[in-house]
């Protein structure tokens, strides 16, 4: 009964929430563009299914998702794990956390690969391209880009050092990238750091960073426990431009090659 409670307030919350776009959509079809609105019964009972599977989901991230990031988070970082003592550390040794950063990466690709947005991107990027870019491809290479985000941000939540200068650092370099990176997958790579942080990923990453936060010693979770997604969208965009810069580089050389055994 008291699922079922719960349940009625996210999906009355949910339905609230999707009431404007329906009201923007409805006055734009009928009072601008003067148009009915195509297979009304199939959008009313797809509505239907939108909002009954957004309730569905926020009530999973409320009972499984959060809980179980913050879990592991929390295990993987007790210092009986880490250190073999329930003694009071403290300062973190960031050398002794080798499993929190192999979970952490395991868990930005897991999620990644999982990821409905990014399953899109990389379906429309294939048919756009005929095939030059392969789905699975472009999702491994992003889930890799995420993996080491995710890896290295925990690293800083650890160890305490400033966010602003892992972002920067990172910024800076795809500027780099995006000067001598083909033009063709520049903004491919630009949507593919932003379809990362959607509804698997967050979850599971904000949990992992507020719940590690609250158990290394010396952290806080309001200062700390946050920016994990920052890295999220920030390195697959790296990842991106990096595999595209050396696919570039191994044709240019490839075609050299060739013409250098031709010439012989």
């Amino acid at each position: 009964m008291e699922f079922i409670y719960d349940f009625s307030k996210i999906l009355l919350a949910t339905g609230r929430d999707v009431l404007p776009i329906l009201i923007l959509i409805t006055v734009f079809q009928l009072l601008v563009l003067r148009q009915p609105i195509p297979h009304l019964r199939r959008v009313i009972v797809g509505g239907v299914y939108v909002v009954i599977g957004l309730a569905l989901f926020l009530a999973g991230l409320e009972k499984a998702l959060f809980p179980l990031g913050k879990i592991m988070a929390t295990q993987l970082s007790d210092p009986v794990f880490i250190y073999g003592t329930g003694d009071i550390i403290a300062q973190a040794d960031w050398k002794a956390y080798g499993w929190v950063y192999l979970f952490a990466a395991m868990i930005g690709f897991a999620t990644t690969i999982a990821e409905p947005s990014l399953i899109a991107v990389a379906y429309k990027a294939n048919e756009v391209s005929a095939g030059t870019i392969s789905k699975w491809g472009l999702r491994i290479t992003v889930a890799i880009g995420v993996a080491f985000g995710i890896s290295l941000g925990t690293f800083r939540i650890i160890t305490g050092t400033p966010l602003y200068l892992y972002i920067l650092a990172g910024y800076m370099i795809v500027i780099i990238q995006t000067i001598s990176a083909p033009k063709s997958i520049i903004a491919l790579a630009y949507d593919s750091g932003g379809v990362t942080t959607s509804t698997v990923t967050v979850p599971l990453v904000a949990a992992l960073g507020i719940g590690l936060a609250s158990t290394v010693p010396g952290r806080n979770p309001a200062l700390d426990g946050f920016g994990l997604i920052a890295f999220a969208s920030l390195f697959p965009i790296i990842a991106v431009m990096g595999y595209a810069q050396l696919m570039h580089w191994r044709t240019i050389y490839k075609t050299k090659f060739m013409e250098k055994k031709n010439a012989l």
